[in-house]
């Protein structure tokens, strides 16, 4: 009995162990298995994401880009359409008869209509970030036309976020920003952009005051902005010589920029200068607004010889000077000194003699028969398309050819038959006529005037439309801008150009001028007959004036 028992008592204890075994070996895999997942997790966690492909849908992928940066989906901003004001209905037609018989007036304050006129939201959420659009077609998300963010801030990873996104968008065409907190870097970073995106034309930045006034780059060579709208940005005399500068210098100029707006800004005299300095080679920029400055009767003074006439700088001459050489000596590239008779006939040594004056008759038959193998090379060379540097101020694509454009395409269209780009048979048709674009002519080629040793040029008439109202300017200011006036008037009459116009519209409300000042009169008479829109009076057989105004 004691051995059974005690061969019972080992059996009992070997299958124990071999239970606690199993319990162990099954507790070990259980470890295992979850390490394993969990370092499983962890690179997963740490593999990076693929980088998201914007489809041109600018919700899904602004909403995308903001979840992959970190930012919970309560604080991404909702993309929203851009509220309207409802459209007036049309009145009713009398003449339509209502097929519904009169029904039983009813309590107004049952039945009262819901407002059209604005609508109603939970509280705060106006003042929730959103981005505001407008799309072509709402039900569409590919086709937004207008994006506008107000009263929030964008920081880098928002800018980092419209990077990827606002290149893809095909149609867009304006960008609204208003008060959105910019900085210098993050403003640097914006204008890389805005030459990404095709189609963009319109930017407004308002409402964004910057220390470092980095405003100049958003007027680079590779800008295609159309307009630009720099309102209520504090920008000072430091701000405005970097646009001034960016507008134009002697060899270089802005092609796009056809309206900017520097109002309820903070420069002076100085600022005002400096824009004028970068007009005075411009001849694409038409519309300019610097109303609510500091302006007084210098910076008038300034703006009125820009619009009439001024001389040449001696950095200006030495370029008009190469750029008359290479225009007129094509071998000017391969190192050959330019004829003699193109440098004895330079028009750019004002208060010296000319040595051809000095020629015998001989010298002057030679110096015909030079003339004419220049004037030659000339025709061919004109045929060929110019030289490298005039291509500098004719390139494709700039918008300078929009001056004009109206005009030249009614005269060269009028009367002509469009005709499709195949023929019956299939082949390709020669191509359509093109109406004759005015292309940007570099002003130190224009005719000049020598005056005191001066060289003198026209000056510019392509702005059309200047606003230097709520300023201080005075009755001498007032002054030069009359004569300025007067002045391309007269130069109108005399070498009319179908692109520049001269000045269209003046505006100088609220300035310290008097409403019965003599020469406020004149400016105001002689506007009204520049207006695009004015319609002188006729005599009637009777002899009465009539209005020919509709």
């Amino acid at each position: 009995m004691s051995e059974a028992g005690d061969a019972k008592g080992v059996f009992a204890s070997a299958a124990k162990k071999v239970k606690m075994g199993k319990r162990v070996e099954k507790a070990l895999k259980e470890k295992a298995a979850a390490s394993s997942s969990q370092e499983a997790t962890e690179e997963d966690a740490n593999k990076a994401p693929e980088p998201y492909t914007c489809i041109g849908h600018f919700d899904a992928d602004f909403t995308e880009l903001c979840r992959r940066a970190g930012l919970p989906p309560t604080e991404i901003p909702p993309v929203v359409l851009r509220a309207k004001r409802p459209g007036t209905p049309p009145p009713p037609d009398p003449k339509a008869k209502d097929p519904t018989p009169p029904e039983e007036p009813v309590d107004v304050a049952e039945e009262e209509p819901k407002p059209k006129t604005y609508v109603t939201k939970e509280k705060y959420s106006y003042f929730k970030p959103n981005i505001q659009v407008e799309m072509e077609h709402e039900e569409k998300p590919a086709t937004v036309t207008e994006i506008y963010i107000r009263g929030w801030k964008i920081d880098d990873m928002m800018v980092d976020i419209f990077r990827n996104c606002f290149p893809t968008i095909e149609k867009l065409n304006t960008i609204n920003l208003w008060n959105v907190g910019l900085t210098d870097k993050t403003l640097r970073d914006l204008a890389a952009i805005f030459p990404q995106c095709p189609n963009l034309k319109n930017v407004s930045i308002e409402g964004n005051p910057i220390a470092e006034e980095p405003w100049a780059c958003l007027i680079g060579d590779d800008s295609l902005i159309v307009n630009l709208s720099l309102r209520h940005n504090e920008i000072t005399d430091r701000g405005a010589s970097g646009i001034g500068a960016a507008l134009s210098t002697v060899t270089t100029c802005n092609k796009n920029l056809i309206s900017l707006n520097l109002s309820h800004n903070k420069f002076s005299d100085v600022g005002a200068e400096a824009v004028v300095k970068g007009l005075r080679m411009n001849r694409v920029l038409l519309c300019l607004s610097l109303a609510s400055n500091k302006i007084t009767d210098k910076g008038a003074v300034k703006f009125g010889e820009l619009l009439s006439r001024f001389p040449l700088t001696h950095e200006e001459v030495v370029e008009r000077r190469k750029l008359l050489s290479d225009k007129g000596s094509p071998d000017r590239g391969t190192g050959k000194s330019p004829p003699p008779s193109r440098r004895a006939e330079s028009k750019d040594r004002p208060g010296s003699v000319r040595s051809g004056s000095h020629l015998d008759k001989g010298d002057k038959k030679r110096d015909k028969s030079s003339k004419k193998k220049d004037s030659k090379k000339d025709k061919d060379e004109g045929a060929k398309g110019g030289t490298k540097k005039d291509d500098k101020w004719k390139k494709g694509g700039s918008r300078s050819s929009i001056v004009g454009l109206t005009e030249t395409v009614n005269k060269t269209t009028k009367g002509k038959k469009t005709t499709s780009s195949k023929d019956k048979k299939g082949g390709a048709a020669p191509e359509s006529e093109s109406p004759d674009m005015v292309e940007a002519i570099n002003p130190l080629l224009d005719s000049v005037e020598s005056i005191d040793g001066q060289l003198w040029i026209p000056g510019n008439r392509s702005i059309i439309n200047l606003n230097l109202s709520r300023n201080e300017i005075g009755e001498a200011g007032l002054k030069s801008l009359l004569l300025a006036l007067q002045y391309q008037i007269t130069l109108a009459n005399l070498a009319p150009h179908p692109a520049l116009k001269g000045l269209m519209r003046l505006s100088l409300g609220r300035n310290p001028i008097r409403a019965d000042s003599e020469a406020y009169q004149k400016l105001q008479d002689l506007l009204l007959t520049r207006d695009p829109f004015y319609k002188p009076q006729a005599k009637s057989p009777d002899g009465e004036v009539q209005s020919l105004v509709g």
